[in-house]
């Protein structure tokens, strides 16, 4: 039988060998070169059984925090009854869930189609944007992130192309932009691989007005922001905006079971008359998917976590700004919307040094794709404000180790 040692090492050879081997230097440079092994509530345990307080939180997924018993017990029945649905008859979870989005959803966004991830969801989202406008080209924002080809981390802006990019926040740019073939806008409420970016307060509702003016369809992409992340059901809930279409994915399968999905108003939703299959999932809407997410929706409205959310993310900003005050050399800036936070380091480099520290000393943390000197924090919802100040305590003592690594 082997040891951990040598199942951690044979398994990071298996992922240079078969998987991903620059992915897997990744991982080691960034301190996470154990096995996640097992999780329970806001923290993660590897093979060796060490804990670490999960302020990663599968970016944006484990809202519920890990495993939670009354998620993974509606799974088990619907497991008993039946896994996964034959896509022949009616399925009772599936309108049960499609129904619960309606309720939650802002304003007239009605109707629902499941898919199993938010890189799906998107897709789905700019296929029937496309097939009810009738027009092809799609704005999006540098930077964006997205999980298709629309993401923006190219930065490229070409106006006869079908994907055109514009910087967020910028709505000269975007009037500039839309003409006779542009079929819709797709934005994050706030940019989260763009490096936390929280936009002017009167920015959607602007895109909002402009998208009604120049008959466009505004999508809203809140795969990582929606169901509670930034202190309110959707981000967009903050603005008082409701758009054409909507994308969830991450937090709706509770942690349990992936699963996403695109919601529109009735008027898009005309492209599925003529033809009712015109877009369609194998997997999506799975039973198992549908009453995991169900289950989460009431959790998150019961327990009030994103009133929660708004109320401990305030405390953690304030926390991370004293930190930015004493560390100027290290910090430079804390921003974000309830627990979606992003900490903008001083300089490139220093993420290199400071989340290993954080990870050795059992605090998961995450880059930013498009962005590398923010890295973030979106710990799950359930978070207390006792375990808000550990992890403030222990980033402290990985700042003091950087500053020493790279004699800041």
């Amino acid at each position: 039988m082997m040891n951990s040692k040598e199942i951690i090492n044979e398994t990071i050879k298996k992922y240079r060998c078969f998987h991903n081997p620059s992915l897997a230097r990744l991982y080691k440079f960034a301190g996470y070169n154990s096995i996640e092994w097992a999780s329970e509530g806001i923290y993660l345990r590897d093979i060796d059984g060490k804990s670490y307080i999960d302020c990663a939180g599968g970016y944006g997924v484990f809202s519920l925090g890990h495993r939670h018993p009354e998620v993974i017990q509606a799974v088990k029945e619907q497991l008993d009854k039946m896994a996964m649905s034959s896509k022949l008859f009616f399925s009772r979870p599936l309108a049960d869930l499609c129904e619960l989005l309606a309720e939650i959803t802002p304003g007239d966004l009605t109707f629902s189609f499941l898919c199993n991830s938010g890189a799906e969801a998107v897709e789905g989202a700019l296929k029937i944007a496309r097939l009810a406008t009738g027009k092809t080209r799609v704005i999006s924002a540098i930077n964006a992130f997205h999980g298709m080809g629309v993401s923006g981390k190219t930065g490229l802006k070409k106006e006869d192309k079908p994907l055109v990019y514009i910087p967020f926040g910028d709505i000269e740019a975007l009037e500039e932009t839309i003409n006779e073939h542009t079929a819709a806008l797709i934005l994050e409420p706030i940019q989260g691989e763009g490096g936390i970016i929280v936009p002017p307060d009167d920015y959607w509702p602007s895109i909002r007005k402009i998208c009604t003016e120049r008959n466009i369809l505004l999508i809203a992409d809140e795969v990582q922001t929606g169901l509670g992340r930034t202190g309110k059901m959707f981000a967009v809930d903050h603005y008082g905006v409701v758009p054409d279409i909507m994308t969830v994915a991450k937090a709706l399968g509770g942690g349990v079971i992936p699963t996403g999905a695109f919601i529109a108003k009735p008027h898009v939703w005309n492209c599925f008359k003529s033809d009712p299959l015109i877009h369609t999932s194998t997997f999506g809407g799975s039973p198992l998917a549908c009453v995991a997410a169900i289950k989460t929706i009431e959790i998150l409205k019961r327990d009030r976590l994103p009133e929660k959310a708004a109320v401990r993310g305030e405390y953690f900003l304030n926390k991370l700004v004293v930190l930015k005050n004493i560390y100027p050399e290290v910090i430079h800036s804390v921003r974000g919307r309830g627990l979606l936070i992003g900490v903008e380091l001083a300089k490139e480099g220093i993420g290199g040094a400071l989340i290993p520290a954080l990870v050795r000393r059992g605090v998961t943390a995450g880059y930013t794709l498009n962005m590398p000197r923010v890295i973030r924090f979106e710990p799950p919802l359930i978070i207390t404000e006792e375990e808000i100040d550990k992890v403030i305590v222990i980033l402290e003592e990985a700042i003091k180790e950087a500053k020493k690594t790279l004699s800041i």
